[in-house]
């Protein structure tokens, strides 16, 4: 049996930003990011998972947009925190130019 999604209707974000300055939370706070997600509801860039703060999970958790959609070069996937399931949405264009990860370097 398959697990669908079940927020694909809530997607607005259709066309990715041309470029992002880094996770808008840790800009803010002076931390560092290790990979970026984007909120497909409302635009938010967070740090993913690996992250110290992890601002994309924290984003969802205060906020309750369930997708995110990683930024990453050549990464198209994005992931539902309600359903816990990773999917490849089809109709988001684009591809953000991220500047490097300020805990890789």
């Amino acid at each position: 049996m398959s697990q669908e999604c079940s927020h694909l209707g809530q997607v607005e974000v259709t066309r990715l930003p041309e470029s992002v300055d880094g996770c808008e939370d840790c800009l803010r706070e002076g931390t560092g990011w290790v990979h970026l997600r984007i909120c497909l509801l409302c635009g938010h860039v967070g740090c993913c998972d690996s992250s110290p703060e992890r601002h994309a999970t924290r984003h969802f958790k205060q906020s309750g947009h369930p997708l995110i959609r990683s930024i990453e070069p050549g990464e198209e996937w994005s992931w539902c925190y309600v359903d816990d399931l990773a999917l490849v949405i089809d109709g988001i264009e684009g591809e953000t130019r991220i500047p490097p990860s300020p805990l890789l370097n």
